[in-house]
């Protein structure tokens, strides 16, 4: 589900009780722990956590006027989903984010190429989201992202 608001504030505000207090506190997790070099706002109708334009002008390929997204995180109709693009642009990264997950949740691991989906918000594991968070760095992911695009 995405949102026309334009500012992070305004987005958590329109969320139910629930959802407010779990995206605050992710949105918190992430902007403590991001990589140098991120800012955030919003992009494409969630939460954004993004490679600015000043770090790296050529932008997003599909559009380039957007900045180069890295990091969403969105209230969905049945889900909370924290989108991350380095689990699916480094496998090392996915494999050990998989690996990890069943020691910091009870529940199952319900996960996309680049997306995990959380139903109830107390099973987030947000410990294991700040471990994750600082697993890649901007350059990394820049270098990653640009040898993707050009195969």
């Amino acid at each position: 589900m995405t949102s026309k608001v334009k500012t992070v504030e305004a987005y958590i505000n329109q969320l139910p009780k629930d959802r407010k207090v779990a995206i605050t506190k992710l949105h918190n997790v992430i902007k403590t722990n991001m990589p140098k070099g991120l800012e955030s706002g919003m992009g494409y109708g969630m939460l954004a956590y993004f490679v600015p334009k000043s770090v790296y002008p050529s932008g997003y390929h599909c559009k380039p006027f957007p900045p180069l997204p890295f990091i969403n995180v969105a209230s969905q109709k049945n889900f909370i989903a924290l989108y991350h693009s380095g689990l699916y642009a480094k496998k090392e990264l996915h494999n050990w984010f998989v690996a990890e997950f069943p020691k910091h949740s009870k529940t199952k691991l319900d996960m996309g190429k680049s997306c995990i989906r959380f139903k109830k918000m107390d099973d987030i594991p947000y410990n294991l989201i700040e471990e994750l968070i600082r697993k890649m760095t901007v350059e990394e992911w820049i270098e990653i992202y640009e040898a993707a695009i050009k195969k």
